[in-house]
């Protein structure tokens, strides 16, 4: 619990964790393992390498552990800091303890283990750096875990995957033509293209099979202190959701479309800028086997709970989305979370976190036992 301790109270937001990742280097090391660090952002892969192994073929499996290790920037009570709030701290500790859990074990991998701690998931960006660094060009399976709040898994339970959804930022401004109070007829009232704008998108239909939500989540325009003047001038965001990658896409293409119908009929221009988008889980069935076996290892069948399905997006889907070889899954660790994700005052039992790196200890270890490259 030291692990964890000393990373919850030295929280640090994206692209910024540099004694985070500091600190991940020297454990790293004191578990015998090589380090990657990167001169152009922070984050480490650690090398866990048999040289002796290889298959028939003359290719040996490489597995991969992931966590992310930023905080988001939130106030508590009252302060603006960084804050780990989404769990990251827990789950550096569990994939650490996992691998300290194999090295006591006297566990020799026939191939190649790979940690990866990945930088900026909170802003959607982190996992494709990591691809774009190479990282993950010889990973065979890949194996994350996410704290789960109560709402979704129970303490003590656990699920052997998560299907996150896929999510888009969407900012936009709307130029409209500003006119005296007295004479709205000569101007174009940007708070009215917005609200025309927001009747619009509630009326984009999916694939109602599809959970879908589009939601204005901001909006500013005029000023207090002018309040007789028609303002030409508003700015908003947009949460796009889904559970489909490909329905995402659809999505916005309407709201583009609708956009552009909006601002033609008053005259108006709107302007859109699409960002932090994160992918919608591809899960392997193969890794979901292995991680599902590691659960109920570690817990009993009884407490191997089904798959969680979540509107709430994580960036850990951009690898297997680039690099479609991958088998992937995510460990769904049930731990009392409450209130939920994301609260400043977020709370778990931190027994659970025991549990977490043997669950993905066992999976790595069934992995290589079954899951050689075919």
């Amino acid at each position: 619990m030291q692990t964890f301790a000393h990373l919850h109270a030295n929280p640090e937001v994206s692209w910024k964790e540099v004694k985070t990742t500091e600190f991940l280097v020297k454990k790293l090391h004191s578990l015998g393992l090589k380090t990657i660090t990167f001169s152009d952002c922070t984050g480490v892969v650690g090398i866990w390498e048999n040289l002796s192994s290889g298959s028939t073929d003359g290719k040996s499996l490489t597995v991969a552990l992931r966590a992310d290790i930023d905080a988001l920037w939130q106030a508590v009570d009252g302060k603006w800091r960084a804050n780990h709030s989404c769990g990251h701290d827990a789950h550096m500790t569990v994939v650490l303890s996992a691998v300290q859990l194999l090295k006591i074990s006297g566990f020799i991998p026939d191939g190649t283990i790979k940690v990866i701690f990945q930088p900026a998931e909170e802003m959607g960006a982190g996992a494709l750096k990591m691809v774009e660094k190479g990282v993950a060009d010889d990973v065979d399976y890949l194996y994350g875990v996410h704290l789960r709040p109560i709402q979704e898994l129970p303490d003590g339970k656990a699920s052997p995957a998560i299907y996150n959804g896929a999510t888009l930022l969407v900012r936009g401004e709307i130029h409209g033509t500003t006119a005296h109070g007295a004479r709205p007829h000569l101007g174009v009232n940007a708070i009215e293209v917005a609200s025309a704008l927001l009747r619009a998108i509630q009326d984009i239909h999916i694939n109602p099979m599809i959970p879908s939500t589009v939601k204005m989540t901001s909006l500013h325009a005029g000023d207090e202190g002018s309040s007789n003047i028609i303002p030409d001038y508003a700015k908003f965001t947009l949460d796009v959701r889904t559970q489909s990658n490909a329905v995402l896409d659809e999505l916005y293409e309407k709201i583009q479309t609708v956009a552009c119908h909006t601002a033609a009929m008053f005259g108006a221009r709107i302007t859109l800028w699409p960002e932090g988008r994160t992918a919608a889980a591809e899960v392997a069935e193969e890794a979901k086997v292995f991680m599902k076996q590691a659960i109920e290892d570690v817990l009993g069948a009884e407490n191997t709970a089904p798959d969680v399905i979540t509107p709430g997006g994580e960036d850990f889907h951009f690898y297997t989305l680039e690099r479609p070889r991958i088998k992937a899954t995510m460990l769904g660790l049930g731990c009392g979370l409450k209130p939920g994700l994301h609260h400043p005052h977020m709370t778990f039992n931190r027994e659970a976190l025991i549990s977490g790196a043997r669950i993905m200890a066992r999976a790595v270890v069934h992995t290589f036992e079954k899951g050689g490259v075919k």
